[in-house]
């Protein structure tokens, strides 16, 4: 399943186009059992465990980072079975666990499902049955218009459907045992309102060079839509002022609004429910972190039960630099003008 939104802002090429068999499919199925979660949700209200967001610019670490928190084993997360369950996670999330879930698999009827997730992606896109996934049906059902990237907070407040949201988010972790955690890059202007709404909560925020962020979004616009002028993942509220601008300038402006847009909400959250990540720093210890994140969560008041880090020791920090010396310069310049 293809997620995001990139239709009102370009074509997508052949590798990145929807299979709408597929999204016919998961409609109707996802109706066939919205009944039954419906039924469920009465168990369910606030979530018990915190949940973790990941924000943040495209191409700045996001994936990277989900699939390092999926291979930790201390979060659940959307993976790209559940997310083909987007209404109906609850249920979602007990077929996910029986199918892949070592513990019930009965004389490996089902071994081919039980799998770690890979550090491969492309775009945002990941392979694999537990792959992360970002999600983007099951945020974009709570939404009064879907199809909208650009919400005031007011606006959420008056018109999201919280009550149901929290309600199979508690459901998921219910599942799970575990806290969640999911990119919110669909929300990095809303940060107030959803540390307002959720009760334990961790965000996450990751930042990158900007110059290899800046190159990095122009490659994926050149993937993904075939052209550097394709406007590339979600609106943001400066996208009329960057319009005329030529690529690189308007993708800087981009990635400085959607990390000042960040670190304003960030400075409106306790310390205790926000961590801040450079992707380099990552890359190179990503211990570090893990013993950062599991101190906030400890703070939300859930223990993660695991004494040492298991995980991979360093990743490799993608520094090629294909952009000219004078490209990178003026990059580097327009972001900086534009994060003031």
């Amino acid at each position: 399943m293809t997620e995001g939104t990139t239709k009102k802002f370009g074509k997508r090429t052949a590798g990145f186009k929807r299979n709408d068999g597929l999204e016919y499919l998961l409609k109707s199925l996802n109706t066939d059992m919205q009944p039954s979660e419906q039924g469920l949700l009465a168990r369910y209200s606030i979530p018990k465990m915190p949940l973790i967001f990941v924000m943040g610019p495209p191409r700045s670490g996001t994936t990277l980072l989900m699939q390092w928190l999926a291979n930790t084993g201390i979060v659940s997360y959307p993976t790209n079975l559940l997310s083909r369950f987007y209404e109906a996670p609850i249920i979602g999330a007990k077929i996910q666990l029986m199918l892949t879930d070592p513990r019930y698999n009965f004389r490996d009827e089902l071994g081919e499902f039980v799998q770690q997730s890979k550090y491969v992606s492309e775009n945002g896109k990941t392979n694999g049955v537990l792959a992360p996934n970002e999600f983007w049906y099951f945020w974009r059902r709570f939404l009064s218009v879907p199809a909208r990237d650009v919400w005031s907070d007011d606006e959420l407040r008056q018109t999201m459907d919280t009550a149901t949201m929290l309600a199979e988010l508690a459901g998921i972790m219910d599942v799970f045992d575990k806290p969640f955690a999911t990119k919110g890059l669909l929300f990095n202007n809303n940060i107030p309102f959803l540390n307002s709404i959720f009760d334990k909560v961790v965000f996450v925020q990751i930042k990158r060079d900007p110059i290899m962020n800046i190159q990095s979004v122009l490659g994926a616009r050149e993937r993904q839509l075939g052209s550097r002028n394709a406007w590339y993942s979600f609106d943001i509220s400066e996208r009329q002022e960057l319009k005329d601008l030529a690529p690189i300038e308007q993708v800087a402006g981009q990635i400085a609004y959607i990390n000042r847009a960040v670190n304003k909400g960030l400075s409106e959250v306790s310390s205790s429910r926000k961590l801040s990540v450079q992707y380099e720093d990552f890359c190179e210890n990503p211990v570090i972190f893990f013993d950062l994140l599991k101190t906030k969560l400890s703070r939300q008041g859930h223990t993660v039960e695991l004494d040492h880090y298991m995980g991979e020791k360093r990743f490799t920090a993608v520094k090629s630099l294909y952009l000219s010396k004078d490209e990178a310069h003026s990059a580097l310049k327009a972001y900086r003008d534009y994060l003031k």
